[in-house]
């Protein structure tokens, strides 16, 4: 694909993938509520709650392949430990969302949830101040993961930790949060997390409506954060950004603030990853420590391999191709899941290291020049 000089007037122009993957975001974020509201529910072309829910849950979960894309298939940062910052921004809104139900709790606290009457909390801890309000409780979901990612990544690439050492150290880092969590005291509702939301803006979270509004909520996040993504690796900051990911050295040889670049980068991938953990809580209607596991890290590079990375709409087609077989099998045959996904994988790595974006590219590629020796 030549990069134009211009990103701002090559955003959609000349990559098929691109145009493909917004007529079909489009197509799906304007017909899927349709089909959920305007016909009834006995109607062959009605879209059932569990599947609106699970579209946008998809959604939320293209979102954040997209940003481990960005950082691994673009600045070749294979970071491990992307789950911390979707939790984050999730538990952000988890904690909005527990602030809106006030005394429809069990306990009937106007101000403390459940979880910390229970445990016999007698005030609202500092940091669960503010979260009662939207324009905060937005501010937070970008803030939080975004300011830890700077902090990490000055650290790590100040001290030019590169490879599988800052693999496995954002690996670390998504696993301490995960114990820090899982402890009561921490005021995040230990081991069960954060659930129980009933309304959203004023809303009923369970609302058709509302259902409908947090899909089409994920799809504009999702379109967005693709073309800001887009936007960047076509600039000249990402031909930086893809020269570091080639030769570092030499990029850094030749003049370039490699660190400079490498962190802001990162951050940026991190902010994506919470702005998707916000919008997956309501849908879901639950947030807990499980959400940093290191396992879950793991599946998100898988998904980005499957699909093919260093592509953005690949990234996507792996979330959705990975997780449509995950609620299948997991139904079908919970107990092989995980072979099939470590096999899935492998066969990736070793047969197509492109993904099934670089194999429709290879089938492409080869009708072209069958056409083209035909003429």
């Amino acid at each position: 694909m030549r990069i134009s000089q211009n990103p701002g007037t090559a955003l959609i122009a000349g990559d098929r993938g691109t145009q493909l993957f917004l007529a079909l975001l489009l197509t799906v974020g304007v017909a899927a509520p349709i089909m959920h509201l305007a016909f009834p529910e006995d109607s062959a072309l009605h879209l059932s709650t569990y599947t609106m829910t699970l579209l946008g849950k998809y959604m939320t979960y293209a979102l954040l392949a997209i940003a481990v894309d960005l950082v691994w298939g673009y600045c070749g940062i294979l970071s491990l430990g992307h789950a911390a910052f979707f939790a984050l921004g999730g538990y952000a809104m988890g904690m909005y969302l527990m602030r809106q139900i006030g005394t429809r709790g069990v306990y009937g606290d106007p101000v403390l949830p459940d979880f910390m009457v229970f445990l016999n909390w007698k005030a609202l801890p500092w940091f669960w101040h503010g979260f009662d309000l939207f324009w905060f409780t937005a501010a937070m979901i970008i803030l939080v993961p975004g300011l830890l990612a700077l902090a990490f990544g000055w650290l790590a690439f100040r001290s030019r930790v590169t490879g599988v050492y800052l693999s496995i150290i954002t690996q670390a880092l998504t696993y301490a949060l995960m114990l820090a969590f899982f402890r009561n005291d921490m005021g995040f509702g230990g081991n069960n997390g954060l659930t129980d939301f009933k309304e959203i803006l004023g809303a009923d979270i369970n609302a058709p409506a509302t259902r409908v509004a947090l899909f089409v909520a994920s799809a504009m996040a999702l379109g967005l954060g693709y073309l800001c993504c887009r936007y960047l690796v076509l600039s000249r900051a990402g031909r930086v950004v893809q020269a570091i990911r080639d030769a570092e050295s030499r990029t850094r040889f030749i003049g370039y603030r490699v660190e400079t670049y490498k962190l802001w980068v990162f951050a940026f991938s991190a902010v994506l990853a919470g702005i998707a953990g916000a919008l997956y809580v309501p849908q879901v209607g639950i947030i807990n420590p499980s959400e940093f596991q290191p396992i879950n890290s793991i599946e998100v590079v898988i998904w980005v391999a499957v699909g093919g990375r260093g592509t953005l709409y690949g990234a996507v087609a792996g979330a959705l191709i990975v997780n449509y077989a995950k609620t299948y099998f997991t139904a079908a045959i919970p107990e092989l899941w995980l072979y099939a996904l470590g096999a899935m994988f492998v066969i990736v790595t070793l047969f197509l290291p492109g993904g099934v974006v670089g194999l429709a590219d290879r089938f492409s590629l080869r009708r072209r020049d069958a056409r083209t020796v035909t003429a």
